[in-house]
């Protein structure tokens, strides 16, 4: 059984064996006595340690775990020996050094405050991507008038509240993709010192040159501060927005698929309704359900995971093995939903259709009344509709129902009219989408010329989901009368597309058809006018009524309008003239 010890490290506190202990405490001496003397000496043991402590950290796995001689020699050899790096300055500026690629270089994002104008960000950038910081601040410039600034600004702001500053020498040394290890730290501590050097023996020749940086800098220095100060306030706030919308769709979800599964599995009554495409059982309604919740529910699960870490500062984290097991469930049901999107896609990527033309007893001598005939038993709706349904007739049949009918009126130069019945559907394949379109049963009628159009059809449930429709054409000869009552509204509102000649609005009039038009025989006119050449003419029209004796007036007039009554007789040398209006009567008699 070995002694355990606390110890400090960078400010760091570890519980660590006593054998460990000694090693890393002889590790440390030998580190300073290598740089005992050397310039900045305090500072680069000071990062040292917490550079050990950073390592440390990571490898262990709770803030109770012991550290031992396994983690201590994991940390050493990381670091490096102090034997391996030569202290004289001579010598250290001579001696060449082993370098990665910058390939090989493994960088992380920290703001580089050292070299900031505002925030450090674009410098940062420049570390993270290899490139001068130059060409990072002009990309922003771009981006500033490309997307008239608003999504630039809102970019930075958030990389400059969410991207933590290198401040230690081991954060600055990792910002450019180099080990973090003795002779880094050394010699990133040794080009600090030797720039504050230079600055104080250069201190009159710079002072101006940096004013405007220094300037500029504590300015949005304060900004940034205001900003972080307001994350901080509204953080907590949008943790648990971040939270409640999660889990509340991960329960909503959730629950979703629980009963549709239920109602799949143990067949609880009404789950035909709901089943999809005809893929049962290959694809059963429980399996789409559990797919979906994964596809939707994994997203949001990390939504409210994120709000958690946002309100818990010190939460752990979930493990990557937890991490890359959901994203996979999730890619798997991502995948296989497309696989079902596919399959479905192609169940109805053939469309054909079928029809039948059948002549009416109707010419154009003839008055044919049109009207849209329902169906009590399955639905009393007067409105044209694509979805569908399940119904059952009088011996418990089942169907399915749909009233997506088409009504159109053309005119035609035959003798004798026509109706054309088209009936459409998709399929795999064009044999199957006929075969689905000659399924489609629908009716009409013909009685004491009055044609009863059924505003519905039906399928068998087998051959349910492929867009079926029916369109009904009634083409009437030039001559014949047509009568639309009012229920046909809403199944013949047509585009041009289908040269439609029964307009919305003409129902509940009778129309004469013309050529590829009709006219209305009942409809109000704008102006009825009488007219006599020798003895004047009468107009009646919607300003009321105008009388006029010969066709100029010259014997007089009598109006009668919104202002009252006028008349105005004159014959010969005699006149008669009477107003009534809102100032009362005036009689005026000359003879």
């Amino acid at each position: 059984m070995n002694k355990t010890v606390n110890i400090n490290l960078g400010g760091m506190i570890f519980h660590i064996d006593e054998n460990a202990y000694q090693k890393l405490q002889n590790y440390l001496n030998a580190v300073r006595r290598s740089f005992a003397g050397a310039s900045g000496e305090d500072e680069i043991i000071s990062d040292i340690e917490s550079r050990i402590a950073e390592l440390f950290s990571d490898k262990l796995q709770h803030d109770r775990q012991v550290v031992s001689n396994k983690e201590v020699d994991e940390v050493i050899e990381v670091m490096g020996q102090p034997e391996d790096y030569m202290v004289d300055e001579d010598i250290f500026e001579d001696e060449p050094r082993a370098s990665k690629t910058s390939s090989q270089k493994k960088r992380k994002f920290y703001r580089d405050i050292d070299n900031k104008y505002i925030g450090g960000v674009s410098s940062g950038l420049g570390h993270y991507f290899g490139i001068d910081a130059l060409w990072v601040r002009l990309i922003w410039v771009a981006l500033f008038f490309i997307s008239i600034g608003t999504l630039a600004i809102f970019s930075y702001i958030l990389l400059w509240i969410l991207i933590p500053a290198a401040e230690t020498t081991a954060e600055k040394i990792a910002m450019t993709g180099d080990p973090v290890n003795i002779s880094n730290i050394e010699k990133k501590i040794k080009e600090e010192l030797d720039n504050a050097t230079d600055m104080v023996k250069n201190v009159d020749y710079q002072k101006y040159g940096n004013k405007a940086q220094s300037g500029i800098s504590s300015f949005f220095d304060a900004l940034g501060n205001v900003f972080l100060t307001l994350f901080k306030v509204f953080g907590k706030f949008i943790g648990v927005l971040l939270i409640l919308t999660g889990a509340l769709t991960v329960v909503s979800l959730l629950v979703g698929m629980f009963t549709m599964s239920s109602f799949d599995l143990f067949n609880l009554g009404f789950i035909d309704q709901l089943d999809l495409y005809d893929y049962a059982p290959v694809w059963p309604v429980w399996l789409i359900s559990v797919l979906g919740f994964f596809a939707v529910g994994i997203p949001f699960f990390f939504i409210a995971y994120l709000g958690l870490k946002i309100l818990v500062t010190n939460l752990k984290s979930i493990g990557n093995v937890a991490k890359f097991s959901l994203l996979g469930v999730w890619l798997l049901s991502l995948f296989t939903l497309a696989i079902f999107g596919l399959k479905t896609g192609l169940k109805t990527k053939e469309q054909d259709h079928t029809f039948i033309k059948e002549e009416l007893a109707i010419t154009a001598q003839d008055t044919l009344m049109i009207t849209m005939n329902t169906n009590e038993l399955y639905s009393s709706r007067m409105y044209r509709d694509s979805s569908e349904k399940f119904v059952y007739d009088e011996n418990d049949t089942q169907f399915i129902f749909s009233q997506d009918v088409r009504l159109i009126v053309k005119s035609t130069k035959d003798s004798i009219a026509s109706i054309k019945i088209r009936k459409e559907a998709s399929g795999e394949s064009h044999q199957e989408a006929r075969d689905r379109a000659i399924d489609i049963n629908y009716s009409y009628n013909l009685e004491n010329n009055t044609l009863l159009l059924d505003n519905y059809f039906l399928m068998s449930p087998e051959k349910r989901y492929n867009n079926q429709e029916v369109e009904v054409t009634v083409y009437l000869p030039e001559g014949t009368v047509i009568y639309a009552d009012e229920n046909t509204y809403y199944y013949h509102r047509n585009s041009d597309y289908y040269g439609d000649i029964l307009e919305n609005g003409d129902e509940e009039h009778y129309l004469r058809i013309l050529k590829d038009a009709t006219e209305c025989i009942d409809c109000p006119s704008d102006d009825f006018k009488i007219e006599d050449t020798e003895n004047g003419k009468v107009i009646i029209n919607e300003n009321g009524i105008n009388i006029t004796i010969n066709e100029d007036g010259e014997n007089g007039k009598i109006i009668i309008d919104k202002n009252g009554l006028d008349i105005d007789i004159k014959e010969s040398e005699d006149n008669f003239e009477m107003k009534i209006d809102e100032n009362g009567i005036k009689i005026n008699n000359n003879n």
